[in-house]
Formats: structure tokens, C-alpha cells, sequence
């Protein structure tokens, strides 16, 4: 996507909402943003712990850990330096209202520079303390709601979910559910313009233990941007969920978040699609098994439409056929597999584009894989200087 000559800073902590951080980082990075990462506390290099935060039937969302995520800056960093803060939810939000720097900082982008500032889910309390909330129309979690009013600020119930509530230079939302929303709005107040996106459809098939990023971002990225994206899983029903995975850096396999399907399987045309996503995690072994799903990965290639894999999303590329005398990106899981299939190069890291073909070894290529993604389908975002 090129570079945009905007910068981004996201203020970031130890239990901070897992999405709330890495959607805005690959999203932005995948537009040609820079984005840095800072905490108290922490150098460059260093890493958060992330949160997941998810409903799992009690009557409050369950916390389960999520990613190590690491810092690219130090921290107090210059606010002038940058374009737009982003500061996720999450138990990170309590040390974060108590930290001079932190506090500083944020009423440096709202009060004195005036720049935009996005608060999701519990984060809005950052801007309580930093005496900016008043007169604010201002949505968040529901418990948030007494400190929005005892901070001044005007309480905008977060109806739908999807809600992002934009005053002026603050835009806030109740948290990752709104990321469509939160991408559109965060880079119109950037000055960002989307370009041909046109509701392109995007089809992500996917099943349970699917990779929790690998899901999620390009999902949420995608719709931000303007494409229509719908998820399908042969075994789940239009509102049901999927089960997602996350795996540390030992390999060991934890819980995600869920990742819920918006279209029956028996309602999917590909007609009405112009790409299908395949994720990794574990849901491929599912699909691979269903002779629909592999032939509908196989017509979307036949068609010349957009077809893209990440990591074990590339069993099903081999077995619909797709690798053979194809460059393509592939971690440890598929490496051999790519080669028995065919594939001509495997580069170990990074994202590959071959005609209308788009791998990407793992996670931490998201930035690369979306904006393949996005010139293939010929959206692109522009800035104003």
C-alpha cells in the first residue's frame, strides 16, 4: 500500500485487550502507517501480555491470556511525533490512569495537539483522568458508564456493538466488536480516504481452533475498508461460533476468543465472493475432510477470483491443487507439505503474492498479507497532506 507519512502510537500495558491492540497495529501497518508500540516500563523489544476477553456463558466476560505483543518504542514518547493514539481496554487501563507520563500523554493528543485519540472498551478512563472528558459524547463498556458521567462527559449507549462514537477528535467504542467501524472512522479523522473498495465480498472459512489473529484481523481490517465479509464453517450455523486458538511461542495451544459465522454453509455462492480467506490453526484438518470445501477453494482459483492462505490454511491450497509451480510463504507446519504439493519456492517468513495466489507463513506477516490482499482487490487508502 505504500507509505502514507502517518504515524501512530499506541499506548500499550500488561493485560491490555488482545484485539483492541492487534487489529489497529496490523490494520494501519497493512496501509502503509508506521505504528509504535510503547508502555511504562518497557523497552523496545520487550513484550506485553495481552488479554482476551470473551463471553463464555457467565455473567461477566472470562479472561484468558492471549499474546506476548511487543514494544518498537520507548516510552514517554514525543505526542507530536504522531498523527493519532490508540490506547486498547483492558486491566492495563488502571496502572496506565495512575502513571504521570501516561496521563500526560494522553492529554496531549486530546487537549493540546487535539489529534485523534481512540478509547475502547474500559481505556476511556484515560481520558477521564486526564481532565478531557468533559462535555465529550463518549460510548464504551457498560460498567465504564458512571466514570464517562462523573468525568463530565455525555454516556452514548453502545447500541449496536458495532457503534463507534466520534466527537470531533475522540472516538470511542465499547471495544473489539467495532473494529469495522473503529478502522473507518479512525482513518477518516487521519485524513485517510478509501478508494475502490466498492463492497467487495470476501468469504473466511473456518471451523473450530481456528488461529485467533488469523481469523480475526484480516476480518475486521477488511470490512473496515469497505469489503462485505462473511465467515463460513461446514459444521456451524449462521450466529454460531468458532472456537479460535492461540499458540505461544513454545507452540503450546491456548483458547482465543470466539470467532462467530455470519452465513449458513448451504447459503454460500461464490458468486457473491470475489476472495476466499483461509486461515491456519488447527480448523484446516476440519475443512480438508469436506469435499464442498475443497471444491469451493478450487472453483475460486478455476474462476481467476482471489484465493489466500495463511500457515496450515495451505493444506487445503494442496489439496484443491493450487501450489503446484507456485511461489508461496509457509511456516514450520506446511513447509513440507507446500514442497509434495508442488510449490516451486517456499520462503519460510513473510507474505507472497503469486498472480491471484497470497500466502503468508504465519501471524506475524498479517501487515504484508492484507495489503496483498488489499491491491488485489484494488482498495487503497489516501491521505490528505
Amino acid at each position: 500500500m505504500g507509505s502514507s507519512s502517518r504515524n501512530v502510537l499506541i499506548l500499550c500495558g500488561d493485560y491490555m485487550e488482545d484485539y483492541e491492540a492487534a487489529v489497529p497495529f496490523y490494520a494501519l501497518a497493512a496501509l502503509g502507517v508506521g505504528v509504535h508500540c510503547a508502555a511504562p516500563g518497557k523497552s523496545p523489544g520487550d513484550a506485553c501480555l495481552t488479554a482476551v476477553h470473551e463471553f463464555l456463558g457467565y455473567d461477566l466476560y472470562t479472561e484468558l491470556p492471549g499474546h506476548l505483543f511487543p514494544m518498537t518504542a520507548h516510552f514517554p514518547a514525543d505526542p507530536a511525533s504522531y498523527d493519532a493514539l490508540v490506547v486498547p481496554g483492558g486491566r492495563s487501563v488502571e496502572p496506565l490512569s495512575t502513571d504521570a507520563d501516561a496521563v500526560s500523554l494522553v492529554r496531549a493528543f486530546a487537549v493540546e495537539l487535539r489529534r485523534p485519540v481512540l478509547l475502547t472498551c474500559h481505556s476511556q478512563l484515560l481520558l477521564a483522568a486526564a481532565g478531557a472528558m468533559g462535555g465529550v459524547r463518549c460510548t464504551a463498556f457498560h460498567s465504564v458508564r458512571p466514570v464517562v458521567e462523573l468525568a463530565g462527559g455525555t454516556w452514548v449507549e453502545p447500541d449496536p456493538w458495532s457503534l463507534c462514537v466520534s466527537d470531533g477528535h475522540v472516538l470511542t467504542a465499547i471495544g473489539w466488536p467495532a473494529h469495522a467501524e473503529i478502522i473507518r472512522e479512525l482513518l477518516r479523522a487521519m485524513g485517510g480516504r478509501v478508494l475502490g473498495a466498492r463492497r467487495q465480498g470476501v468469504l473466511v472459512l473456518c471451523g473450530d481452533y481456528v488461529d485467533d489473529y488469523e481469523a480475526n484481523v484480516p476480518f475486521r481490517v477488511l470490512a473496515g475498508v469497505g469489503c462485505r465479509v462473511e465467515t463460513a464453517c461446514p459444521t456451524k450455523r449462521k450466529g454460531e461460533a468458532c472456537v479460535t486458538a492461540i499458540y505461544d511461542d513454545a507452540g503450546k495451544e491456548k483458547r482465543g476468543h470466539n470467532f462467530v459465522v455470519t452465513v449458513d454453509w448451504d447459503d454460500v455462492h461464490m458468486d457473491d465472493y470475489e476472495c476466499v480467506l483461509l486461515p491456519g490453526g488447527r480448523s484446516p484438518e476440519l475443512l480438508v475432510t469436506n469435499d464442498k470445501a475443497v471444491s469451493l477453494v478450487s472453483e475460486f482459483a478455476a474462476r481467476g477470483k482471489l484465493v489466500a492462505s495463511i500457515d496450515q490454511g495451505h493444506l487445503l491450497l494442496a489439496t484443491a491443487g493450487l501450489l503446484k509451480g507456485k511461489r508461496c510463504a509457509s511456516g514450520v507446519p506446511m513447509r513440507v507439505i507446500a514442497g509434495l504439493a508442488g510449490a516451486i519456492a517456499v520462503e519460510p517468513k513473510g507474505a507472497v503474492a503469486d498472480g491471484k495466489l497470497v500466502t503468508a507463513a504465519s501471524w506475524t506477516d498479517l501487515a504484508q498479507f492484507i495489503a496483498h490482499l488489499l491491491d488485489l482487490l484494488d482498495v487503497t487508502v489516501s491521505f490528505t497532506t
